[in-house]
């Protein structure tokens, strides 16, 4: 693993990062006008229920312990789900193996075409 800089590992990309100067000019007004277009963006984010709603959630998931329980509460709910649902197809896996077996046994339980 590397301990030096990026930037001091080659001389000569050194050198010229240090002689770099930007030549151009900005447009006039240009920074008020990055601002403006900031401001506008905060109101239409704070003005959805959808923005105000995660602005929220987020500061709430800044607590470590309320995270924890977040997610914890999520792997169980997950967990809960897929218990449910294979429970679901192993009765259904079982009653369909119930009946092919009654059929297999007694002819006259066969289903008519």
């Amino acid at each position: 693993m590397k301990t030096e800089r990026a930037d001091q590992s080659d001389p000569t990309l050194h050198k010229l990062l240090r002689e770099w100067e930007v030549s151009e000019t900005l447009p006039p007004r240009f920074q008020e006008r990055v601002w403006q277009r900031l401001a506008r963006r905060e109101a239409q984010q704070s003005g959805s229920l959808w923005g105000l709603l995660l602005e929220r959630f987020t500061s709430a998931l800044a607590r470590p312990s309320l995270a924890v329980s977040y997610v914890t509460m999520l792997l169980l709910l997950g967990l809960a789900t897929g218990y449910w649902q294979a429970h679901q197809q192993n009765s259904q896996a079982a009653a369909s193996l119930g009946t092919r077996y009654v059929q297999m046994l007694d002819p006259y339980q066969m289903p008519r075409r």
